[in-house]
């Protein structure tokens, strides 16, 4: 992929990732960048988007739109998280299809994997037994995503590549209480404890679940890294036909454990309590990052120092964070 003579429409720009994708494009001094809003194009209809991609005629798509939630959001609203990510996905990549365009990255995640897995997780180890409920819709979807990739590149010679991240957090994410992913709603929940001088802070499940966090700046990175590689570069360290590689840190902590740091970070000295009775969702959660690291990535920014830049970013935005 020449990213250096390429226009590049990204979507879901004005997201955590969208933006850092924009954010890594600029640092590397690229700005041909074609983006939209929602009320500009709508990525579930299929008409809108095949007008929009005829109208602007990218070269590159970058796929990172899409309907995202924690646990709650993912068990209350499974038939949204299914349906709008499966459009946005079919649409996109068939849109570049049939406008000639045959360099795709899309973003997925890594809850593509089975619930019960072998750690850390393989490429390999897709559609090899049950999704975890809580977020199986939204599983399923970018296992579509995949394979849709998978087989545009196989029918008609596209070069459709996917990147499945692990758990993302940074600046941008949503700090909503209850539909927001783990990380930033322990940091929401801590740091109202702390304004509010409450002497207790209450998390869901019983903090022994084992998460990986990687910041999306590191992410982003990853997306321009992989952009740029030949396709036969790519091709020597995936399976036949198989265009998703992982994104990772390759380090794992406890719910309890990031829980401890965020203390640590936003500087709250009360008490950690776990209420049993919610959902823990997957026992453990590591990639397996072997194949990016081949391909000459690796993230670059240690949870502690991660954590900082969003608790400050958090801080500077707060009041409408919590609109």
């Amino acid at each position: 992929m020449d990213i250096k003579h390429s226009k590049i429409f990204v979507t879901g720009h004005n997201g955590m990732v969208g933006s850092a994708v924009v954010r890594a494009l600029h640092r590397v001094c690229y700005d041909n960048i074609v983006s939209a809003t929602r009320n500009e194009v709508d990525l579930t209809n299929q008409a809108a988007v095949s007008d929009f991609m005829a109208t602007h005629k990218p070269d590159m798509l970058l796929i990172v739109a899409g309907k995202v939630g924690g646990i709650h959001a993912n068990n209350t609203f499974p038939a949204d998280f299914l349906y709008q990510n499966l459009m946005i996905e079919a649409n996109l990549i068939h849109a570049a299809y049939q406008s000639g365009r045959t360099e795709l990255l899309f973003l997925g995640s890594f809850c593509i994997y089975p619930k019960m897995v072998t750690q850390p997780m393989t490429e390999s180890a897709l559609l090899d037994g049950y999704l975890e409920p809580t977020n199986e819709p939204y599983g399923i979807a970018k296992i579509a995503g995949i394979k849709l990739c998978e087989s545009y590149n196989r029918q008609y010679g596209t070069d459709y590549r996917a990147l499945m991240p692990t758990n993302l957090y940074g600046t941008g994410d949503n700090f909503h209480p209850e539909e927001s992913h783990v990380l930033p709603a322990l940091m929401r929940r801590i740091q109202d404890a702390k304004e509010s001088g409450a002497h207790c802070v209450t998390i869901w499940g019983t903090g022994s679940p084992m998460r990986e966090f990687l910041l999306v700046d590191d992410l982003a990175d990853a997306c321009v890294h992989i952009m740029q590689l030949p396709k036969d570069q790519i091709d020597a360290v995936t399976e036949p036909m198989t265009s998703h590689i992982n994104v990772g840190t390759s380090v794992d902590v406890t719910i309890k454990e990031v829980a401890e740091l965020i203390c640590k970070v936003v500087g709250y000295t009360g008490e950690l309590s776990f209420d049993t009775s919610k959902p823990d969702g997957t026992p453990r959660k590591l990639l397996d990052v072997s194949k990016i690291n081949a391909l000459g990535w690796q993230a670059k920014i240690e949870l502690e120092a991660g954590l900082t830049e969003t608790y400050k970013w958090f801080l500077d935005n707060q009041d409408v964070l919590r609109q």
